[in-house]
């Protein structure tokens, strides 16, 4: 997750929503992503489709099977669908995101019973580290 959270800290740099995400396979690291929305001029550039993008090409396939992601923020459902669409079988993320935040905050997708994968998930890991990055890149903005 420190990685993740270092990714988080480049977005910030280039002015970017300070989100990060870490693709991980037993202790190998497959993927990384930062949300590069703005830089990409790309609403799909989040962090973990980054991530997942990334990890993918490293291993040449789309399905992330026995992966793990670490994320700073909860992600939203787009990501939520990309990381069941992946296979991946467990995110663990920072903080909650209480607006659009999928798994635990406005939705909790990963526990529908209706989708062919349903990934496991926990929160906590570097919230506190988390969170204030994104309140610090909010107050410079307003």
């Amino acid at each position: 997750m420190s990685i993740a959270l270092d990714l988080a800290k480049e977005s910030f740099d280039f002015e970017e929503v300070p989100v990060g995400a870490v693709v991980v396979k037993g202790e190998k690291i497959l993927g990384k992503g930062r949300n590069t929305v703005i830089s990409d001029n790309d609403v799909s550039s989040h962090a973990e489709i980054n991530a997942i993008r990334n990890a993918s090409v490293t291993i040449g396939n789309y399905r992330l099977n026995d992966c793990v992601m670490y994320v700073t923020l909860e992600p939203c459902h787009m990501c939520a669908k990309a990381i069941v669409d992946a296979r991946i079988c467990s995110v663990i993320f920072g903080c909650p995101e209480p607006k659009t935040g999928s798994i635990i905050s406005i939705d909790n997708f990963f526990d529908k019973k209706e989708l062919n994968h349903n990934p496991q998930y926990q929160n906590g890991l570097f919230s506190e580290e988390s969170s204030k990055l994104l309140k610090d890149f909010f107050s410079l903005r307003r």
